[in-house]
């Protein structure tokens, strides 16, 4: 799958937004990718998820689960792992910290691949691989659907990504004039609401 027909499927799904935003790593950006406005769509999410779940097959043979960070990691991972043939788990934060819960488990010998919907600074994704290798996790390799750091972010592990499209991000305090100039929101799971 190309870059241009990754983009596309963000566009017709109205996911590729345009403004000023906070993205969940506090940075600010004039391009926010909803992807949970793609993940409404189930055949347009199999066609990335089966597109990455090749990409990993060619490049990180042998994959034996899949692990996700909760929240916006479920779905691509799920459908990652359908591709993959190989159960899908995912972390969720107890006191800001990732945790398998609900009874999932990594046996000795599986070797695990983290899968993200979108890598920025790839806080998440190092996050989870911490609290797996915290518990003897083999974790082989991360992969996303879209590195939106250009191939910079350093998750801990080396990263199969289906495309880098990589956006302009800046600190707070360091916003082009154009960018300051637009009220900022958070679109994100972490908070919808604008914030000056």
């Amino acid at each position: 799958m190309t870059k241009d027909e990754v983009l596309a499927i963000f566009r017709d799904c109205g996911a590729m937004l345009e403004g000023h935003f906070i993205l969940s790593s506090g940075l600010r950006s004039p391009v926010f990718l909803q992807k949970a406005k793609v993940f409404q769509y189930a055949a347009q999410t199999e066609k990335l998820c089966k597109a990455l779940a090749e990409r990993i097959k060619a490049e990180v043979p042998g994959v034996t689960k899949v692990v996700s960070p909760a929240i916006g990691g479920i779905i691509p991972g799920y459908e990652t792992s359908r591709h993959l043939g190989v159960p899908a788990l995912y972390t969720e934060r107890v006191e800001g910290k990732f945790e398998l819960r609900r009874g999932f488990e990594i046996e000795p010998g599986d070797k695990v691949i983290v899968v993200e919907d979108i890598v920025s600074t790839g806080l998440s994704i190092r996050e989870c691989v911490e609290a797996l290798r915290g518990i003897g996790a083999n974790v082989v390799a991360a992969a996303c659907l879209i590195d939106r750091s250009g191939g910079e972010a350093d998750v801990g592990v080396p990263l199969v990504s289906l495309i880098e499209f990589k956006v302009p991000a800046y600190p707070a305090d360091a916003l082009p004039p154009e960018l300051a100039a637009i009220p900022a929101v958070k679109p994100g799971s972490r908070g919808i609401q604008g914030v000056k």
